[in-house]
């Protein structure tokens, strides 16, 4: 894995979170193989990951923009579990497609800051 640069996305849904955000390596639980670079916004655990928030790989860039029906579940392309089912996650404040993480399927790491 190369360690590129990403910034961070600033919109309405960042405000709805909180103020402070992080970039984080996820990971397989099972066999620790790199899954995607996300953006996680405000504090608490990582339940869901929403779509516009993933920056790599490029298989998983811009899959908001696809129909939900047409969006597989996130497996690990190392061992083939099932790490995160997509849906449409809806609240009084927003309407957003993501992923929903299954318990315990994943290991998420901050990353530092580059350069």
């Amino acid at each position: 894995m190369n360690k590129k640069s990403f910034s961070f996305k600033k919109d309405q849904f960042k405000s709805n979170r909180g103020t402070w955000s992080r970039i984080v390596n996820v990971y397989c639980r099972k066999c620790e193989n790199h899954l995607l670079v996300y953006q996680k916004d405000g504090p608490g655990n990582l339940r869901r990951m929403y779509m516009d928030r993933i920056y790599d790989p490029p298989k998983l860039v811009d899959l908001q923009n696809k129909a939900l029906k047409d969006v597989p579940d996130l497996t690990c392309s190392k061992c083939g579990e099932v790490i995160a089912t997509p849906y449409v996650y809806v609240n009084e404040k927003e309407k957003r497609k993501a992923f929903k993480v299954y318990q315990d399927a994943i290991v998420k790491k901050v990353r530092k800051k580059d350069g």
